[in-house]
């Protein structure tokens, strides 16, 4: 569990992301409606220009993420999660994170996760393992706070990517995740 006071951050960029599905799914008055669900600091701060490469509180980028989930899909948060990755990825991969892109290869892609991770991410690792021509393992090590809903993110955003470098059907599984006392988060990919 998150705690006020942690020192675990994240870019900016995955809040300009989450700024940007919401503006795309209602407009400004969907930004709005989320954001009056924090508290009147993280309005505040997430109303001021935010910087893409600029460190931000993780537990302000778990405090967006329920209010959109809440906001977005009060009956399936799960999905809410895996959506706002999916949106993340959509967003980085045609941007400044294309170069990660290579049509036809996934396993291009994931293997760059170890360096990916440290966009998002001040603290911990990721690694990969190829398991197969259609098939990888991402282990992140060390991460300060895991919750399952920042996993969603994660499993929605790699899905995405995969898919966006030509992988069809994608199929993952969480079978370790910090969150529920593992000693590390595992996420199997499997795709056509």
């Amino acid at each position: 569990m998150v705690t006020e006071g942690s020192s675990s951050r994240i870019k900016g960029g995955v809040l300009i992301s989450r700024l940007n599905m919401l503006r795309h799914h209602g407009g400004q008055v969907r930004v709005d409606e989320v954001l009056r669900r924090l508290p009147p600091e993280d309005q505040a701060l997430l109303r001021k220009m935010i910087l893409p490469i600029a460190w931000y509180p993780l537990e302000l980028n778990l405090r967006l993420d329920t209010a959109i989930a809440e906001v977005m899909s009060p009956e399936d948060k799960r999905r809410a999660f895996i959506d706002m990755g999916r949106a993340s990825a959509e967003e980085a991969l045609h941007g400044a994170q294309h170069v990660f892109v290579r049509p036809g290869d996934p396993q291009f892609l994931l293997s760059q996760a170890p360096q990916i991770y440290r966009f998002y991410y001040a603290v911990g690792s990721r690694t990969y393992e190829q398991t197969g021509a259609h098939g990888a393992v991402l282990r992140t090590f060390g991460a300060e706070n895991v919750t399952e809903t920042d996993c969603l993110t994660i499993i929605g955003w790699h899905e995405r990517a995969i898919e966006l470098s030509g992988g069809r059907a994608v199929n993952t599984t969480h079978p370790l995740c910090r969150a529920r006392g593992a000693p590390h988060c595992e996420y199997h990919f499997a795709w056509e």
